[in-house]
This record gives structure tokens, sequence and C-alpha cells, in this order.
């Protein structure tokens, strides 16, 4: 049992036989072990005072001429408030069994931070060289802009001609003036120096379009 669920079943004994109320406070239950205990405290009252009154009378009744009175009814109330009192706090105490009983949450792992390997070091300080360039997980890409079509054609024609010389070749997208370069080597499952490589050649010769 945990250390939360062996406090609640702890408070619960208190209540049913050490005092009424008090575990329901230490559990959190403050209105509940307030009243509670104000039940109990105030029947225990009553319960001393007509046992008070009833020992008068007897010694009374033994050491002078004192007619007894009735007196009953006061240990009759106590003996009921302070029954609701302990009564409420046993039923609270059922509550608090039943809360020791559950298995407590398991709290969620967190998540460790990953370790970067050279490989990711590598990448990284390649891609601080090519600030247009962004990355998206295993893929780097850049889209450059031309004065209009007809250049835009052309850069992707000298794109060709690189991507045939290294034997590796881009996902390339037009739009109008608008080329959208992504680079990844398949056969190695992410980024290597090729990528980098022909995105050095690609920056050079857009520039010298631009020109």
């Amino acid at each position: 049992m945990k250390k939360n669920n062996q406090r609640h079943a702890y408070n619960a004994l208190i209540n049913i036989f050490a005092f009424p109320g008090l575990g329901s406070l230490r559990s959190g239950r403050k209105l509940e072990g307030t009243f509670q205990m104000m039940l109990v405290l105030a029947g225990s009252a009553l319960l001393l005072l007509w046992l008070y009154k009833i020992m008068s009378q007897y010694y009374g009744m033994i050491f002078s001429d004192v007619k007894p009175q009735a007196v009953g009814w006061i240990g009759i109330t106590g003996g009921v408030i302070f029954g609701i009192g302990w009564a409420w706090a046993c039923l609270t105490s059922l509550f608090l069994f039943r809360e020791a009983s559950q298995p407590e949450p398991i709290p969620p792992l967190i998540p460790t931070m990953k370790t970067k390997t050279p490989a990711d070091k590598k990448i990284e300080t390649a891609l601080a060289s090519l600030p247009d360039w962004q990355r998206n997980d295993q893929v780097i890409s850049r889209t450059y802009e031309f004065e209009d079509f007809v250049v835009a054609m052309k850069f992707v024609n000298v794109v060709a001609a690189l991507a045939e010389q290294a034997q590796h070749h881009p996902d390339i997208d037009v739009r109008w003036n608008k080329v959208t370069l992504a680079l990844t080597t398949h056969d190695a499952g992410g980024l290597t120096e090729k990528d980098f490589a022909l995105a050095r050649d690609c920056d050079a010769q857009a520039q010298s379009l631009r020109r």
C-alpha cells in the first residue's frame, strides 16, 4: 500500500476507534470533520452532565432528603447526538477505506531528452552554413524566387544537370517564378553530405542567375 493510501486507512481508524471527526479533518474533509467533532463533543458534554446529575441525586438521597428529578432525557439526548457524530464519522471512514484500497495512479513517464549523436552534430554544423535552408526531420528544403517563369525554368534545368552529375536527385516543385527543392539521401535513410553539397551548388547557381 502506498504512503497516501496508508494515511487514508490510518485516519479512518482514528475516526472509528479514537476521536470521531479527527480522522476526517486529517484527510482534508474539513467541513465534515468539524461537524462530526462538534456533535461528538456536544453529545459527550450532555452525557457528562447527565452522569453528574445522576450522581448528585444519588448522594443527595443518601445524605439528605432530596427528591429525584427526571434527568434521563439529558442522557438520551447526549447519547443520540454522540451516536450521530460517531456514525457520520464511520461513514466517512468507509470512503477513506475505499480510497485506501484503490491503486494510486502511475505518474506519466517524463520523456528523456535524446542525446545528440555525432551525425546530428554534423548535420547541425552543415545546416548552419546554409541559413536559407530549412530542416524537417531528415529532409532539407528551400524555396527560390526568380524574376519570372523563364528564369525559374533555367534554374530547374541547371539543377537537373547538377543532379545527374552527382547522381543525387532532389524533389522539385515549380510555381511560376518559385522553385522549391527538397533533399534527402534515400539510400542512407536520412541526410548526408551529398544533400548539403548539392544544396551549396544550387545556391551558387541561383545566385548567378539573379545577376
